[in-house]
This record gives structure tokens, sequence and C-alpha cells, in this order.
């Protein structure tokens, strides 16, 4: 009999997927307590809610090894429902759906897509090259061209209670202000927020009507708590705001009204993205 318990429970512990440790390391903290966890930790509270938005820097690859990794290990945990790109646009996502029922992958998987050159296919390819083959679907969550063409001519009026305030908007606007290095036009700035918000609200929309467990990989600005989508979430009729993980480099401020979960990582060197700025605006 003990020899059989044994190997019993030899036989469960080898059905158990052990969960590869994340390629990245740095702090993580549980923002609505202070807690600091680790990854795996981490992995465990991530599993449990019905929406979860992970905020990201673009351009640091380390945001992007640790997205990859939280994909494929939450879907160890638990199966996963959709995942969600900002990155992605409606009139893309047709290429995604032909891709999905491939029989082979294309030579060219940017071209295949029309990936925008925007995004760097060197840090966004991995995810979803993996994405394209789990049974789950891979959804667009952002504007097309064309919408935010017209939003930006014709700003239209934003309904909701929270993502409408003046406070809200103020600091959406001051967030606008310093991405473009204080050249941006006044008789601009309306325009830029309307679109801000238009891109917050269709990505809310698009989380709320995805399968779930619904993951969505966007930047920061869009994924705060305080200002972005999950404001939208709930001025749209949800009961709960989506979970949030933000990946910050290491000195950034984050606090528990941007997230629920701060996972710190190394700093990225940074071009004078300024000066670019000054010679295309001529000052």
């Amino acid at each position: 009999m003990r020899g059989m318990w044994l190997l019993a429970v030899v036989l469960l512990a080898g059905c158990q997927h052990a969960v590869a440790p994340p390629p990245i390391s740095g702090e993580i903290r549980d923002l609505r307590n202070g807690e600091v966890l680790t990854a795996q930790q981490l992995l465990k509270r991530l599993a449990e809610p019905e929406r979860l938005i992970i905020g990201e820097q673009h351009d640091n690859a380390d945001h992007h090894a640790a997205q990859l990794w939280l994909l494929r290990s939450l879907g160890e945990q638990r199966p996963q429902g959709s995942l969600l790109l900002e990155m992605l646009t409606p009139d893309q996502q047709p290429r995604v759906d032909q891709m999905r029922q491939a029989a082979t992958p294309p030579a060219d998987f940017p071209a295949a897509l029309a990936w925008e050159d925007g995004w760097d296919w060197n840090l966004y390819g991995p995810i979803v090259r993996f994405a394209l083959t789990q049974p789950y679907p891979l959804l667009a969550a952002n504007l097309d061209s064309a919408e935010i063409r017209t939003f930006y001519r014709d700003p239209p009026v934003l309904n909701g209670e929270r993502s409408n305030t003046a406070s809200v908007k103020a600091v959406l606007l001051e967030q606008i202000s310093g991405s473009h290095c204080g050249l941006l036009p006044e008789s601009q700035m309306p325009a830029m927020l309307a679109v801000q918000q238009q891109r917050d609200r269709r990505m809310a929309e698009r989380l709320l009507a995805a399968p779930k467990p619904a993951l969505l990989l966007a930047g920061a600005w869009h994924a705060r708590k305080d200002v972005g989508v999950p404001l939208h979430v709930v001025d749209l009729g949800a009961t709960e705001s989506p979970t949030v993980l933000m990946l910050a480099e290491q000195g950034a401020e984050v606090t528990a009204t941007m997230a629920d979960y701060v996972w710190y990582t190394s700093v990225t060197p940074k071009q004078d993205y300024c000066e670019q700025m000054r010679k295309q605006f001529g000052k």
C-alpha cells in the first residue's frame, strides 16, 4: 500500500507543470498593500481576474520579455480567453484571423500582418508569433488611421462620469504636452486629447467584448487606473475595474492610484527625442 501511495504522489507531481523562471529580474510590488512579491506569487494573483491590463514602455525589451513570460505562464495556470494588443488595428484583424488559420507561417510575418513600422517587430514579434499558435483569439484593440483622422478633425463628445472629469483631462493634457516636449501648438491639444481618450474608449470596449480571461497589452498611460482604459471600462457599465500590472523602469513613480501591481525593470538608454521634435517643428 505504501508503494502504491508513493507511486500516486510521483505521478501527481509529474502531471503538474513547473513554471519556468522569468527571463528578467527586478522588484515586484503589490501596490495595494506594499507587499514585495516573487514572480511566482505575482503570477498566481494575476491568474485570478477576468480582465487584466499590462502597461508597458514600448521600447523596453525587458517589458516585452516579461509580457511573453506572463502570457505563457498564465496559460499554464488556467485557459487563456483572449489576448488584445494596442498595436493592432481593426483593419488588420482579418489578416490576423487568416494567419491563425494558415497551415504554415508566412515567410514575412510583418508584411502578412501589415504590421506598422512604429512598433518594433523585434520586440513585439515573439509575442505575436506565440499568440498565433494558441487556441484563443488575438484581437485588435486600437483605432484605425481613418478613425483617428475623423476624431482629430471633429472630436466627439465623450460620455462617462469618471473618464470625462476635468482632473483626468488635465493630467492627460500635461502628458500629451510633455510627450511632445512642449512644442505642440495649443490649438492642437483638444484634438490630441480626444484621440487619446477615444483610443482608451476603444480598448475598453474591446476588452469588455473579448472572451475571458482577457489580457490587454498597452502603453503605460493607456493602462493607468486613474486616467486610462480602466476608467472607461467602468464608465461602460462594468461592475469591476480591470486588474492592472504596470511594467516600469527603476526610478519611475508608480502609485496605487495608477496600478494594482508594479514590476520594476532595468532602464533603457534614451535617445534625445526632444531634439528630434525640435527639428521637426523647426525650433
